[in-house]
């Protein structure tokens, strides 16, 4: 079984003539088509939809498939200006032109002779916001509902919650920031928005006001985990604001990402890579007594279990850390712990993270997750790049593919240098030492060397050019 990657079809049937001899006739949308299957080798299908703003976080609604997207852009005029603008000089946007339907708005062949480039505003204004809320229904790629945000107040950060108190219904939680400035880092009020999701649209319910920029949002227990600044707080919903519940000020720099597990919490610092937090529930406090001992910037991190995250930074590093085994989260003393992270005595937590895997990408990975990337395929770390790159990190299921794609690794090493002249292993560990990684893009040049260069590399690891070549297509078919 391969998967298609074409668009989603209704209905298919076999089909067969003179100039398609073998084929299928299928129904999508409104349409009939005829097609043969030539690119059985392509997994993934994209489809594009157009937005107003920068894309920064999105979440998909419990028990629906439809999508929570903010959007945000630094120095824009928001859509309201932009039309105001547009009328005073007498056209039309070309905002609306470029949105179409996503933008709430139609432009004719004839209006676009008229359309006005508007854009931020020149020279840069420190401040000044554009972003709105949309609700995308994936399936028709249509916009269901947007909530643009006015007084230059950006959405930074999302995320659903169900409370406890509320009967299981999943409200729609917004980080926002207005008038910020990006460095130094100040704004003129942050807010955590509550929405209600009705028949496909957004009921604004209440605004609470928070002291710094809320970057990490996250459900825990049927309450809201929010990270501002330095720090990590638990709010309950109230009828006309969030209810303040417990709380822990003792962050090195800034959260920027919030995962839980059961009473164990993730948390990721702008500049101190993760911390392992503990929520102690006799006492209502939340307890750090883990972290790790390398300072990374981090972009994105998941967890792999329990115990161990996944993560990368704004270098273009991967990362695995655990907890060792011997440090339990049962603290027995959360003040005295919470004075010598204070006072940096420990220098940090308590207890230290160690490091099972480092390897550098060289692009900055923006998002990771564990997954399989096909139906019953082997579960990988897989992440993107800002500039548009896909990878995967694939377990070895024995110790002999280990040594056997670090030794073929080695090899390659040798057979391929960098035109730069820089050793390949420096490049590699332009952060940190790699580790327990073999470069799987390297390996696949293998097939690149000519017949008595395979031959040569092939004896050293003793196997034939052949099993070298089947190696890395089952290693690939694993993942694909």
């Amino acid at each position: 079984m391969t998967p298609l990657s074409y668009d989603v079809l209704e209905h298919a049937a076999n089909f067969a003539s003179e100039q398609c001899p073998e084929g299928m006739v299928a129904i999508a949308s409104n349409t009939l088509r005829i097609l043969t299957v030539e690119r059985l080798g392509e997994v993934f299908n994209q489809t594009n939809i157009p937005l107003r703003y920068t894309p920064r976080k999105f979440v998909q609604v419990p028990s629906t498939n439809q999508l929570l997207i903010i959007e945000s852009d630094h120095n824009e005029f928001s859509e309201k200006v932009r039309n105001r603008m547009a009328a005073e000089s007498g056209g039309t946007t070309s905002g609306a032109k470029q949105n179409g339907k996503a933008g709430g708005m139609e432009v004719d062949d004839d209006e676009e002779e008229s359309a006005v480039v508007i854009r931020g505003p020149v020279p840069a204004a420190d401040g000044a916001w554009a972003s709105c809320i949309r609700l995308v229904d994936p399936k028709t790629e249509e916009t269901v509902e947007l909530v643009e945000l006015e007084d230059n107040e950006a959405a930074l950060s999302i995320c659903t919650c169900v409370f406890h108190a509320r009967g299981g219904e999943a409200f729609v939680v917004i980080g926002t920031a207005k008038g910020m400035t990006l460095h130094p880092r100040q704004h003129q009020g942050c807010y955590i928005q509550v929405y209600r999701l009705l028949d496909n649209r957004l009921h604004f319910q209440h605004k609470t006001e928070v002291e710094d920029v809320p970057l990490a949002l996250a459900e825990f227990q049927g309450r809201l985990l929010v990270g501002l600044g330095k720090t990590l707080r638990i709010y309950d919903l109230g009828k006309r604001k969030l209810l303040r519940k417990a709380e822990n000020r003792t962050f090195p720099t800034m959260i920027t990402g919030i995962r839980s597990m059961g009473d164990r919490i993730y948390v990721s610092d702008l500049m101190e890579s993760v911390t392992f937090v503990k929520y102690r529930r006799h006492d209502n406090s939340l307890v750090v007594f883990a972290d790790d001992q390398t300072p990374r910037l981090t972009t994105c991190f998941c967890f792999l279990d329990y115990d161990t995250v996944a993560g990368a930074d704004k270098f273009g590093n991967v990362f695995v850390i655990r907890l060792p085994t011997s440090v339990s989260d049962d603290i027995d003393n959360p003040t005295g712990s919470r004075l010598l992270w204070d006072t940096g005595l420990l220098n940090g937590a308590p207890n230290k993270l160690d490091t099972l895997m480092q390897f550098h990408v060289g692009e900055t990975v923006t998002s990771i997750h564990r997954c399989a990337l096909v139906p019953g395929g082997a579960e990988a770390i897989v992440y993107v790049t800002v500039m548009g790159s896909l990878g995967a990190l694939l377990p070895s299921q024995t110790r002999e593919d280990k040594d056997f794609f670090t030794h073929l690794e080695m090899h390659m090493r040798q057979e391929f240098q960098p035109v730069t002249g820089r050793d390949h292993m420096s490049y590699r560990s332009y952060f940190a030492p790699v580790k327990e990684v073999a470069d799987g893009e390297l390996c696949e040049l293998f097939t690149s060397l000519p017949y008595e260069q395979q031959q040569k590399v092939a004896a050293d690891l003793d196997r034939s050019p052949g099993e070298v070549i089947k190696k890395l297509e089952d290693t690939r078919n694993r993942l694909l």
